[in-house]
């Protein structure tokens, strides 16, 4: 899942984002299995604080996520501590 890519949100998704959460939008491509990026996002959720928000899957079978969590007090956050999907 290296291949994995984070990018602009798809069409209506920028609506319901709030001020109070950091995102990340990330694009699957298509042979990642379901249940191998469940697991790799369920990873992320325990480990990092990322709540899966949105999913949307493509004809192609790629997919779109939107990823959440709530914003840090600390000013400099570690940038490193991005999904690495």
């Amino acid at each position: 899942m290296t291949t994995a890519s984070r990018g602009r949100l798809p069409p209506g998704w920028d609506v319901d984002l709030s001020d109070d959460y950091d995102w990340v939008p990330l694009r699957l491509p298509p042979d990642v299995t379901r249940i191998t990026a469940s697991t790799r996002l369920s990873i992320e959720a325990e480990y990092r604080g990322w709540e899966l928000t949105k999913v949307r899957l493509y004809t192609d079978g790629s997919r779109r996520v939107l990823l959440r969590r709530k914003k840090s007090r600390v000013l400099n956050p570690c940038v490193d501590d991005l999904p690495e999907l």
